[in-house]
């Protein structure tokens, strides 16, 4: 399961269950990575990902 922050204009991912990786859907989806952020990681290792620290 997937959880989006609708507040924001980034798309959170709070937890993600999918075998596919719902990260993956949106990249799919062309959603640039800077737009999605990984909230399931601590902040400091956000870092080390592809994708927006937040």
């Amino acid at each position: 399961m997937a959880g989006k922050a609708t507040a924001c204009p980034k798309n959170w991912i709070q937890r993600d269950g999918t075998q596919i990786g719902f990260a993956n859907e949106l990249i799919a989806a062309k959603v640039p990575k800077e737009d999605i952020i990984l909230g399931f990681h601590a902040p400091y290792k956000r870092e080390f990902t592809d994708f927006t620290i937040g």
